[in-house]
């Protein structure tokens, strides 16, 4: 069970939470309660729970100051669900900085209300302990192979539906809906050109979480960073909202939009994708989303795809699906050669052809994002190559014409080039030390090279390439001998029958494990057992 803290100065909002549902139907504990911010931080302190829900206005410490103090602290939980008023609303911005999942203004709460943000909680929850979970390795870090599962998907670069069902059930996402829309937002403030970068993440950082946890009150939804001036939403629909889709994502959008200019006086530009039926086709709702972006009146505020006029084909939007393999590879194996030549061939195609603006645009802007999410650490490598342009790399959406685009591509290219150079001096080296790592921790599953290349995001032969080159033997051979020095000392135990062993050690049958043996030490296993137990 989840243990749980509430925090309000007031006994019969204490009371009235506790009696509002039924907590242990949620799996929750309800720890007991503290009258003011510094008795609700010496419960956090003994008891740890996972969910504090809290006034933000009380005695000795308020609510926010008891979330700041957490996050300073460094704790990942709790996770806190703030209490305010009306009045108190403009504290509300400020929380969402810190570890909050959300906010239930008092006079409005109902079990109902009550009941949707604890799942929303726990799920945060649930997020942060499977994250604290992991190593430091990036392959492990579940966050972000999610996002760039989406990614993928946004963009149509995955090579099968095969690998996708494969990676969405490896990952427990579900596309069990009967429609889905893909949404592209622009955040619109000239403030921004004028903020320093930390101050654009944390607003952009703000503005997506305050998304989040609108529409989730709408509609289920998935929010995806693209850069810090856009971002995409992703729509699932059920068949009871679906013949009135445009009238919930629109109220959904609008209540986004009127939240995020209250707090940062900002606004957003949305373009609505075409309604689809199979998850692979999302990356079709997000091309149209992307094609009319562009091209519907500054003025409005939102758009959707089947109501732009179809006077004219819609063909503005660069086709990455074109590239999508190369660029998958190269940017997998940190592979200069083939990074430039890609980058030159999209940049050559540009030049030697009539291109409109927004076509060139969308090409930089989906390579873009590949860069941002596809790459360990993206953002910094990113950042970094842009780091004398004003706006970084964001500079980008303020290019007038497909020339300075261009130059713009390639002064990235060159930067990217330079960083996969620097990479390798010794990243090559390192993979197969975390790979020969990774085979001693499984040594006991049977391993092939195409699992263990999945496993680390390279291709099969890229693997077994690097494997011969910066070690004694081969990938095979480096298995084989493991695996037999792993027998032989499960043999000096005596415990264990030869078929034992080989089943325990993920042989396809105790006979390939003999032939195994014989070609790596020269005799059999039961010879071995016979002259040295």
């Amino acid at each position: 069970m989840l243990n749980l803290l509430i925090a309000d100065d007031e006994p019969l909002v204490q009371a009235g939470i506790k009696s509002m549902i039924n907590w242990d139907s949620y799996g929750i504990n309800i720890i007991g309660t503290a009258n003011n911010g510094a008795a609700a931080w010496d419960m956090i302190v003994e008891y740890s729970p996972e969910i504090v829900i809290t006034d933000i206005k009380m005695p000795l410490m308020s609510g926010l100051d008891l979330a700041r103090k957490c996050f300073e602290e460094g704790m990942d939980l709790p996770v806190f669900i703030i209490l305010t008023s009306f009045e108190e609303f403009q504290f509300v911005k400020e929380a969402l900085i810190y570890q909050v999942s959300d906010y239930l203004v008092k006079l409005e709460l109902t079990p109902e209300a009550l009941v949707d943000s604890l799942k929303r909680a726990m799920a945060r929850v649930k997020e942060l302990q499977a994250s604290s979970q992991t190593t430091e390795s990036p392959y492990h870090n579940i966050y972000l192979i999610k996002e760039h599962f989406f990614t993928r998907l946004i963009l149509n670069l995955f090579e099968s539906e095969q690998q996708f069902l494969a990676q969405a059930d490896n990952l427990n996402i579900h596309f069990e809906h009967a429609a889905y829309a893909a949404c592209y937002v622009e955040i619109d403030d000239s403030r921004l050109n004028h903020m320093t970068s930390d101050k654009q993440i944390v607003l952009y950082t703000n503005s997506l979480q305050i998304s989040r946890e609108i529409i989730a009150k709408y509609l289920p939804c998935h929010v995806l960073s693209l850069d810090t001036r856009h971002f995409c939403i992703i729509f699932f629909l059920d068949e009871l909202n679906m013949a009135d889709h445009h009238n919930v994502i629109q109220k959904s959008l609008e209540q986004v939009s009127s939240m995020l200019f209250n707090y940062y006086t900002v606004t957003i530009r949305a373009s609505i994708g075409s309604l689809v039926t199979a998850p692979m086709q999302i990356a079709s709702s997000y091309q149209d989303a992307k094609q009319i972006f562009a091209r519907f009146k500054t003025e409005d505020s939102f758009c959707f795809f089947e109501d732009f006029p179809c006077d004219e084909p819609l063909k503005n939007v660069f086709n990455m699906s074109l590239f999508k393999e190369d660029i998958r590879k190269a940017y997998a194996e940190f592979d200069e050669k083939a990074l430039n030549d890609i980058f030159t061939t999209i940049i050559d195609l540009f030049r030697n052809q009539s291109t409109h603006y927004v076509q060139a645009l969308d090409a930089a802007g989906n390579i873009l994002y590949l860069s941002l999410s596809l790459l360990n650490n993206g953002e910094q490598i990113v950042s970094e190559i842009f780091a004398d342009r004003n706006n970084g790399y964001r500079s980008l959406y303020e290019l007038t014409n497909v020339e300075q685009i261009l130059d713009w591509l390639t002064f990235f290219r060159d930067g990217l080039c330079a960083s996969f150079a620097a990479h390798n001096k010794d990243y090559k080296h390192h993979i197969v030390i975390n790979v020969k790592k990774y085979i001693g921790e499984h040594i006991e599953e049977k391993l092939t090279l195409n699992k263990v290349a999945e496993v680390f995001s390279i291709s099969p032969n890229y693997l077994s390439v690097l494997f011969s080159k910066y070690n004694d033997v081969g990938f095979t051979d480096y298995i084989s001998q493991n695996k037999i020095d792993a027998a032989i000392k499960m043999m000096a135990g005596g415990d264990y029958k030869i078929y034992e062993i080989s089943d325990l050690l993920g042989f396809e049958s105790a006979f390939y494990f003999s032939r195994v043996f014989k070609k790596v030490t020269g005799i059999s296993p039961r010879d071995y057992m016979n002259n040295n137990i």
